[in-house]
Formats: C-alpha cells, structure tokens, sequence
C-alpha cells in the first residue's frame, strides 16, 4: 500500500503537530458544497428514521440527538474517507493499519443547551502510558454555522489533562471548568470542511439559540490497539463492501450483513442529559 505522504502535500509533522498540540485540525473547503447539501438531506431524513426505532437516536442534552448509521446510507461516504487528507491524517497518527469504526451524526435543534465540558470517553493507556494518541474523530458540517447555531466549543491542548475519578472518565470536576472556559474555542465550519480531533480533547456543544439545526457528520478512526470499536455496530452489506475502492475497503473492519437493520444504541451517556448551568 503507498503512503499518504508519497507526492502528498499534507505534512505528517504538521498534522501530528496540530493533534498532539491543539488537538484539532481543520481542511477548509476540502469538498464542495454540494456535497454537504446532499450529506444535510440524507442525515435528516436518516433522523426522522431512527426516531421510529427505539434505541435509534440517543438523547445527548436537550434537543441534542447522536444517531449511528451505516455507511452506504450516506452516498459520499467512500469520497470522504478516500480524500487524501483524511488518509493522510489517519496514518500520521494511527499507522497505516488505521480502521473506521463509527459512522454517526450528532444534531443540536433549536433550545439545544450549553453542554458541560466532557471527553468522549476515558483516557486509553495508549495516552497516559505511551503519551501517543490512538483514535481520531473527524467532523462534517452540513451548514455554514453560525454563532447562534451553537457552535461546536473546544478547550485546546487538553487532551494531555488528567482528572481522575471522574464520571466515566470523561466529565471534568466543576473546579477546572474555569480553565477550559479561558482556553474556549468556537468553531464555525462550513459547508464543505472537515475536521479532525482528538475525542480527549475537552470540549461540548453549545446552545442553539437559532430556529434551524445543525447537523454534524462523525466518523470515528481508531489505530490497531484502540477498543473503541466494541461500542459500535458498523454494518455494511457484501455488494457494498464489494463495490469499494481498496482505500477504502481495507479500512473499514465492517460486520458484514445481507442485508442493513437499524442501528440500535446503547451508550447513554447519563452526564450529556444535563446540561450546564
């Protein structure tokens, strides 16, 4: 398999740079708009999907839904996890041997709440160990946001902080709110960027104070060691699979099906539910 970088004009010491400093790095304008509007109309009819299903869209606040889907639900997927930044970002930082392991959406709707400060999930022992980051989350816009759309917020260069004993390891005591509050960053993608972050890095969602959502497309990449994928149940059927670049094939470790059933959730993350005052 070529790397990434071969002729590439995306800099591994930059990228890793960017994710072990800030913990965040973004590709302006990597695709066109068009794109994130067929991406906006599929998510939307894909939500109204999985609200008919229990289990099929989880709460993450007020008005803030996280649902999981299938990749050949979503027609630029294989476009997406083919661009050349995006694999050059996952074997940068994950190794050539890199696996998608989560396709999803979260929507913030209007009266969505400030989120409080969380992690994804606790810190791997790949991270506080072997000071290496093991999975990556990559971000999609579907709109051109803007402050009142709740931005996406990040603390930068915290995925290095260490709490411990807090909830599910990923919740920060109130103590240290002040510090992610000072160091706060609000994003405002639009259509056609992507992103690229450390899930450790602290960060939340922010109050929708507009009449529209804002849906945002995840996609979760983790290196050979990470677990992460035991959360999820990637599906794809075998013509699908079939039908893939290698680029992209021999990355995506999915449970192969004949044919898709709903993705039933079942990560609740019981400290999302509030939100922060």
């Amino acid at each position: 398999m070529a790397s990434a970088f071969a002729g590439s004009a995306y800099e591994a010491g930059e990228i890793m740079g960017g994710l072990y400093g800030e913990g965040i790095i973004a590709h302006p304008g990597a695709f066109p708009a068009a794109l994130a509007d067929t991406l906006h109309a599929e998510i939307m009819a894909l939500f109204a999907e999985a609200r008919t299903v229990p289990g099929g869209a989880l709460a993450r606040g007020p008005e803030r839904w996280y649902v999981e889907t299938q990749p050949e639900r979503l027609s630029a997927f294989p476009a997406i996890v083919s661009h050349p930044w995006f694999v050059a970002v996952c074997e940068a930082v994950l190794g050539r041997d890199y696996r998608i392991i989560e396709v999803g959406f979260d929507i913030p709707f209007p009266s969505a709440a400030d989120q409080p400060w969380h992690r994804d999930f606790a810190v791997p022992e790949a991270t506080t160990a072997g000071r290496r980051l093991n999975s990556l989350a990559f971000n999609m816009t579907t709109i051109d946001t803007r402050p009142e759309h709740g931005p996406f917020e990040i603390a930068p260069g915290t995925q290095w902080d260490v709490f411990d004993g807090c909830p599910k390891g990923m919740f920060p005591p109130a103590d240290l709110w002040p510090r992610y509050a000072a160091r706060a960053v609000k994003k405002l993608p639009r259509r056609g960027d992507i992103s690229a972050r450390s899930a450790l890095t602290v960060h939340r969602g922010t109050a929708n104070r507009s009449a529209e959502p804002r849906p945002v497309l995840v996609i979760g990449v983790d290196a050979p060691d990470a677990t992460n994928g035991a959360h999820h149940d990637l599906q794809a059927t075998a013509a699908y699979i079939d039908s893939l670049p290698p680029v992209v094939r021999d990355h995506l470790p999915a449970r192969v099906v004949d044919a898709l059933t709903p993705v039933v959730q079942n990560h609740v993350i019981d400290g999302l539910l509030t939100p922060a005052y």
